[in-house]
């Protein structure tokens, strides 16, 4: 069984560390506290399931890597708005790394990108009530301090890769923490314009054509907008436009100068 150790007993937010768990998210979703907490963080030093998107697998060596999930009650963001709360968390790790490197951007929907490679990744599943969300669960992985990657997934990075050094990984946490609790509370104030004015500045991709692929094949286009659901809109070459939901269109990312990857 593993142990955890609750490192802030305030009312509103409760830290749990866990060793090994087969997932932090599957973590919170049985967890049931005494006294419920506003936020519950829960990190984990080795994964044995770590999920990403429709059910990607995650690869991350032992203490290594960033891996946590929050859960949240967001009771100020209807079920039709919650695309926000990946905006946010996208925003949030993008944010926490860039006190490290530069050239990071959020690959839609949410993952995390330096240049054309993926350093993070989160899986974020809602609980809804009719029009509002119960209970929001988002769990995220960053490559922080992993030296080599051996799964066949085409092009992750890590920060030590990027900057040859290791990081204390909590300094990222914290960073995080601070950037996601803001953009969380400034919902209250503008309703989220900010949050997605901001996304869209950082999305990989986000000027010019570039190579993506659908059902039809190959074809270039632009970025034109991303809706409030989260659908992404791109306009082709011909000016046509056309409107698509995660895993209907793949961006084509170059692995070599002969061959592209679908992701």
């Amino acid at each position: 069984m593993n142990t955890y150790y609750c490192l802030d007993d305030s009312p509103r937010f409760e830290m749990i560390e866990l060793n090994e768990i087969d997932s932090t998210n599957n973590f919170l979703k049985s967890y049931r506290p005494l006294q419920p907490k506003e936020v519950t963080l829960v990190t984990a030093e080795f994964q044995t399931a770590g999920r990403g998107q429709i059910g990607n697998s995650w690869e991350s060596e032992s203490g290594e890597n960033l891996l946590f999930s929050l859960l949240i009650h967001p009771q100020n963001i209807k079920a039709s708005q919650q695309f926000l709360i990946s905006q946010i968390s996208a925003l949030s790790a993008k944010e926490a790394l860039e006190a490290f490197t530069d050239g990071l951007s959020v690959k839609w929907p949410n993952d995390i990108y330096w240049h054309d490679k993926k350093i993070g990744g989160m899986l974020i599943e809602n609980d809804l009530s009719g029009h509002t969300i119960t209970n929001c669960i988002i769990g995220i992985g960053l490559n922080i301090n992993q030296e080599k990657f051996h799964s066949p997934a085409p092009n992750p990075i890590s920060l030590f890769q990027i900057i040859g050094k290791k990081i204390e990984k909590r300094f990222v946490l914290e960073r995080f923490m601070k950037t996601f609790n803001t953009r969380i509370s400034s919902l209250r104030i503008d309703g989220g314009e900010q949050v997605k004015q901001d996304y869209i500045q950082a999305l990989y991709r986000r000027n010019g054509m570039h190579p993506y692929a659908d059902e039809t094949g190959r074809f270039e286009a632009r970025i034109v907008k991303i809706e409030p659901t989260g659908h992404i809109v791109l306009e082709k070459a011909d000016g046509s436009r056309h409107t698509y939901a995660f895993k209907e269109v793949k961006h084509l990312i170059p692995l070599n100068q002969e061959t592209d990857i679908a992701l």
